[in-house]
């Protein structure tokens, strides 16, 4: 597997990081072996290898069985960050054994590896989209942008080195724009350029998960570019030392079959793991269950999959184009030999598909039938109940928001029918193709490039508003 990491170069060309190698592992049989996890919480797509899998305690439990099997005690040492530069900081210098980061954040982490001689390797997949869906660019609710084309000239926050970055910067070299020549790109961190937005002090602000669906969701925001318009995948995963998976390859062991027990938790109790995160993040529940829920904009798989690691060496030249890295041997810095050990004989099956191993599924209590197209599949949140209604088609769901106004929906959820990007009904771009059948006559889009776009490719559709939609729906 790791030979299908396509070779970006030759050895590391970095730019300099302070920082000294220490044994974080500590302790051999008999002693206490500390072991410190790095993680976003609020990055909720690692929340298999963080959030999630703290709150569940499995990790731990894992542990304990190791220890009575080695005669060791061992110790979790939780870390949280709200961007994976830190975790590779603590690394580098021997502090944290085990992270969890986005794709482009890991690429740094190779390279800072290398440099600082504490090498780190990637051992398995979190949270990933094989389109690029987990990052967005939005603007104000009351912005007049509707497009990309419209930022030559604007203010633009993101997190320079981060996949949200990458996005951006590929999304307007395609429209013929230099993300550092056309426009003012302020480099910020996620809360900041949030805060930015808001206050008016930018036009734009280019993000991961979960920040362009928490603004959205608040009504302090509206999607601008749909990162799945680029259709390259954009993945988290976990990455650990190597001499710390040397030394400790049974707690890898223990940390990866955790991960895949929070993982099946997920898929097996979508709204209350959706919860447990929000509990712990403070971010609504109804945005954790955009992303994580079934048919969610992230697809939880721990397996290395070989077009994620195509996509991975391509984000190399956009990171240099940053003077983030130079460049860099990436060749050897995936070993799927832990995920495997861990997954077992199911390994080559599990590893070869790419569809959500958690659909939207039920029947479709209006228009009737089983829910099997993910392409179409619909779910609305019914306030006060702790399950959801699944419906065929985002038609067969405006007719039942027709039927139950307001607060009684807490959420509702539509797939874009462009890029298949899962997004909130109330705030998506609607279009109705007249000519269509009933079930099939209203499309939602995440952006009005994607609506208009999909529009001009169907003659004889146009345009609606979501109250419009709703009211001809039902």
């Amino acid at each position: 597997m790791r030979k299908n990491l396509l070779m970006a170069g030759a050895a590391a060309l970095l730019l300099p990081l302070a920082g000294c190698g220490s044994d974080a592992g500590g302790g051999s049989g008999g002693k206490t072996v500390t072991v410190h996890v790095g993680y976003q919480s609020k990055t909720i797509n690692t929340v298999t290898a963080g959030t999630l899998l703290r709150s569940l305690g499995y990790f731990e439990q894992q542990l304990d069985a190791l220890g009575r099997r080695d005669g060791t005690r061992y110790k979790v040492d939780w870390q949280d960050y709200a961007t994976g530069a830190p975790i590779t900081a603590q690394m580098v210098a021997g502090k944290i054994d085990v992270g969890s980061m986005g794709d482009f954040p890991l690429l740094i982490n190779a390279a800072r590896g290398t440099q600082m001689r504490q090498p780190t390797e990637l051992v398995s997949v979190t949270g990933y989209n094989l389109r690029g869906g987990l990052n967005m660019v939005v603007t104000a609710p009351d912005s007049k942008l509707t497009g990309l084309a419209g930022l030559r000239g604007a203010k633009v926050s993101t997190s320079v080195g981060s996949a949200a970055d990458g996005t951006l910067v590929r999304a307007l070299q395609q429209r013929g724009i230099d993300a550092d020549k056309d426009l003012h790109k302020l480099n910020q961190q996620p809360a900041v350029g949030a805060s930015s937005l808001q206050a008016g002090s930018v036009d734009a602000l280019s993000q991961f998960v979960a920040w362009p669906g928490q603004l959205v969701f608040q009504g302090k925001a509206k999607a601008l570019y749909d990162g799945a318009a680029l259709d390259l995948p954009t993945f988290h995963g976990v990455t650990v030392r190597k001499d710390f998976a040397k030394r400790r390859p049974t707690v890898v062991d223990a940390f990866l079959a955790a991960q895949i027990q929070a993982t099946d938790y997920l898929h097996a109790h979508p709204l209350d793991a959706a919860q447990k995160v929000a509990t712990a993040t403070g971010l609504p529940p109804e945005v954790v269950y955009l992303y994580n829920g079934p048919g969610g904009i992230a697809t939880f798989d721990p397996t290395i999959k070989p077009q994620l690691l195509e996509a991975f060496a391509e984000d190399v030249p956009v990171l240099a184009s940053e003077k983030l890295v130079g460049k860099i041997d990436i060749s050897h810095f995936a070993d799927d030999s832990f995920i495997k050990r861990a997954v077992g004989a199911d390994y080559g099956r599990q590893v070869a598909s790419v569809a959500n191993p958690a659909p939207v599924t039920g029947t479709d209590p209006l228009c009737g039938g089983k829910v099997a197209d993910p392409a179409t599949a619909s779910e609305a949140w019914p306030a006060g109940q702790q399950q959801t209604v699944p419906f065929s088609t985002p038609s067969c769901l405006l007719r039942y928001l027709g039927q139950h106004p307001g607060a009684a929906v807490r959420a509702a959820y539509v797939p874009d029918a462009l890029t298949g990007t899962r997004w909130f009904a109330d705030r998506s771009v609607w279009a109705v193709d007249p000519a269509a059948g009933a079930k099939d006559r209203f499309r939602p889009f995440t952006t009005p490039e994607n609506a208009r776009n999909w529009v001009t490719a169907h003659p004889g559709s146009r345009l609606v508003d979501f109250a419009q939609a709703v009211r001809d729906a039902s």
